[in-house]
C-alpha cells in the first residue's frame, strides 16, 4: 500500500508516533511519504519504502500569518496524484485533518479518489479544542474524515464531551518497539549523574504549564529529605528558564541536570530508578510508557489516558494532580526498598509489552485496508 503520514515533525508525541508508525509500515513493505514542514525528529537518512516531502512556506508580505494549511492542502494534492498514493493518515485534528478534507475535494473534482485517516493524540482536543473559535472546523474536519482514532479511550471519551461528534472513534493505542529499549544500561550514566550511588528521578516533557513541571521538582525536594537523588529534566519549552532560575537560587544545580532536548532519551531513561509525571491532563503518557519500556517505573498524576498505560501497584503508582506529598509518598514506597524496587521494574517491563509495536501496527494496517476497501466497494477507484 501507497501510503501518506502528515505530522507535525517535533518531539511531540504525535510526531514521535507518526514516525516510528511510518517506518514500521515501511518495513513491512509499504511505500510511505511523509507530508510535513520539517523532516521529522525521529526519520533518519536513506531508509527504504521512504519518502519526505518538505511544505515550504514562502514569506508573502501580504499575509501577516502565513497560510500553512493551504500549502499544504496544495502539497498533498500534487503528492497524492503524483506518488499514486492509496490513502493518507494525518496526525492531529488541526490543520492536518482539514487540509486532507480540503485535498480530496480538489482530488475528486480531477477524478482522483483518496481517503483519509484522522488520528487524534490530545492537545488538538484537550487544550485547541476548547477554544470555541475551533469546534466548527474540528468537528467538521473529523465527522468528514474516513475513520478517525483516538490514542485512548479518556481522550475518545473527551472528543465526544468537547465537539458535537456522532460518528464512531477507534481507540488503537499509542506503541513502542520493546526491542529498541532493551541493553541499554550503561554504568557512565550513572557515574556522571549519579557518582556517589544516588537514586536517579528523570522527567520528560515539552515544559510546558500543563506538565507540571514545577510539581516534579517539589516532589524531588521532598524526596531528597529521605533517600540521597538526583533529578534529571529531558526537554525544553517555555518552563525551563523558571525552573532553572529556582535550582540557582535553592543552589541544587549539582543535584538538578537540564539535559534538554534528545532525540533518543531512552539512552538517559533505561539508566534511571524512577519517572515522574506530574501533567494536568495526559492523552496517554508516551513518556511514561517508554520509560516502562526501558524497566523504569512511573510515579504520575491520575489523569487522562495515564490510568490506562501505568497499571497502578504494577508498574507504578497514580496520585490527584498537584498532591505532591502522595508523589513523594508513592516514589518513597517504591525506592526505599530494593525488593519492591525490582517488583515495579519487572511490572513496567511487563506492562510495556501490552503496547508492544507488534500488537498495534495490525490494527493500523486492518484499519487501512477497511477503509480502502470500502471505497472500492463504493465503486470509486483511483
Amino acid at each position: 500500500m501507497r501510503i501518506g503520514i502528515v505530522c507535525y515533525p517535533t518531539f511531540g508525541g504525535s510526531g514521535v508516533v507518526a514516525t516510528e508508525l511510518g517506518i514500521a509500515l515501511a518495513e513491512k513493505g509499504h511505500i510511505v511519504h511523509f507530508i510535513t514542514y520539517d523532516r521529522p525528529v525521529r526519520l533518519g537518512a536513506g531508509l527504504a519504502n521512504i519518502f519526505y516531502h518538505e511544505v515550504r512556506v514562502s514569506d508573502y508580505p501580504l499575509f501577516d500569518y502565513q497560510p500553512y494549511e493551504l500549502v499544504l492542502t496544495s502539497k498533498l494534492v500534487d503528492v497524492v496524484k503524483h506518488e499514486r498514493l492509496d490513502l493518507l493518515h494525518v496526525h492531529y485534528a488541526i490543520p492536518h485533518a482539514s487540509a486532507a478534507w480540503m485535498a480530496q475535494q480538489i482530488l475528486r473534482s480531477q477524478g482522483v479518489w483518496i481517503p483519509f485517516i484522522t488520528t487524534l493524540h490530545g492537545t488538538d482536543i484537550t487544550l485547541v479544542g476548547k477554544d470555541p473559535s475551533f469546534e466548527p472546523v474540528i468537528t467538521f474536519a473529523i465527522e468528514h474524515s474516513d475513520a478517525v482514532t483516538a490514542v485512548s479511550e479518556s481522550l475518545r471519551e473527551d472528543t465526544y464531551a468537547h465537539f458535537p461528534v456522532k460518528r464512531s472513534i477507534q481507540v488503537v493505542p499509542n506503541f513502542i518497539c520493546m526491542e529498541h529499549y532493551q541493553g541499554l544500561v550503561d554504568r557512565r550514566v550513572r557515574e556522571r549523574f549519579a557518582p556517589n550511588g544516588e537514586k536517579l528521578l528523570v522527567h520528560v516533557s515539552n515544559f510546558r504549564p500543563v506538565k507540571r513541571v514545577q510539581d516534579v521538582l517539589a516532589m524531588f525536594k521532598q524526596l531528597r529529605n529521605e533517600l540521597p537523588v538526583h533529578l534529571l529534566l529531558i526537554g525544553d519549552g517555555p518552563e525551563r528558564q523558571h525552573m532553572e532560575s529556582i535550582c540557582r537560587a535553592e543552589r541544587t544545580c549539582d543535584e538538578v541536570f537540564f539535559l534538554g532536548k534528545m532525540t533518543e532519551p531512552e539512552s538517559i531513561l533505561a539508566n534511571c530508578d524512577l519517572f515522574v509525571l506530574a501533567s494536568e491532563t495526559e492523552s496517554f503518557g508516551l513518556a511514561a510508557l517508554e520509560a516502562m519500556a526501558c524497566g523504569v517505573p512511573v510515579v504520575s498524576s491520575n489523569t487522562g489516558g495515564t490510568p490506562e498505560v501505568v497499571e497502578e501497584g504494577v508498574s507504578g503508582l497514580l496520585s490527584p494532580v498537584g498532591d505532591v506529598d502522595a508523589m513523594t509518598a508513592n516514589g518513597m514506597s517504591i525506592l526505599s526498598d530494593p525488593a519492591t524496587h525490582a517488583r515495579y521494574k519487572e511490572g513496567a517491563l511487563r506492562t510495556a509489552a501490552k503496547f508492544d509495536l507488534k500488537l498495534v501496527l495490525p490494527l493500523y494496517e486492518s484499519l487501512y485496508s477497511e477503509v480502502v476497501e470500502r471505497m472500492k466497494a463504493n465503486g470509486i477507484h483511483q
